[in-house]
């Protein structure tokens, strides 16, 4: 046998173990897609202390699940009526509490938050870091269905400049759903 015709059965046994090993990661990857690690919640409720005084906020966030017990993702706060447009976005980590029936997730995160105030001759905004710091009580209605009261306080430092004084900080506290794997 030739050194030419002994190469290409080692490259042609090398890319048949290559293939083998493609294929079977792919095969890996439907078996994990269908284990559902995403959760998503949507909130309603009030954030006081803003320099609107208490508006009504919308609040949405995805949970990407690393196990049972601790989750990672996006967490969006919007007070989108009145004089003030508020949008608060952050990165989040949760860990969750299971004691059957309820489950207590206490989180923390940090991202961004814009203001923009117009009251006519007023017309200010700006933009600062944000760290959302709180807890959420779920009352688990099905396996992957739970109502939630969540409470939080939101640091930040939102400058709208005089008359405006600066805002610091402020609690929300938010009811919805949260839906989980």
């Amino acid at each position: 046998m030739t050194n030419s015709m002994m190469g290409s059965r080692i490259g042609g046994k090398l890319l048949t173990a290559l293939v083998a090993a493609a294929w079977l990661a792919a095969g890996e990857g439907v078996g994990q897609a269908q284990e559902n690690r995403w959760g998503f919640g949507t909130d309603v409720g009030f954030w006081s202390g803003t320099v609107n005084g208490t508006v009504f906020a919308l609040g949405f966030n995805a949970d990407y699940y690393l196990d049972r017990s601790f989750s990672i993702g996006p967490m969006l706060l919007l007070a989108p009526v009145g004089d003030l447009t508020q949008i608060a976005m952050a990165g989040v980590a949760r860990y969750h509490f299971r004691t059957g029936a309820f489950n207590v997730v206490p989180f923390a995160g940090i991202g961004l938050v814009h203001a923009d105030l117009d009251r006519g001759s007023i017309d200010k905004n700006d933009t600062s870091h944000y760290i959302p710091l709180g807890v959420t009580l779920e009352w688990q209605v099905a396996r992957t269905l739970a109502l939630a009261s969540t409470v939080m306080v939101n640091l930040h430092d939102l400058n709208l400049d005089p008359p405006i004084e600066r805002d610091r900080t402020s609690i929300a506290v938010m009811f919805g759903f949260r839906f989980g794997p």
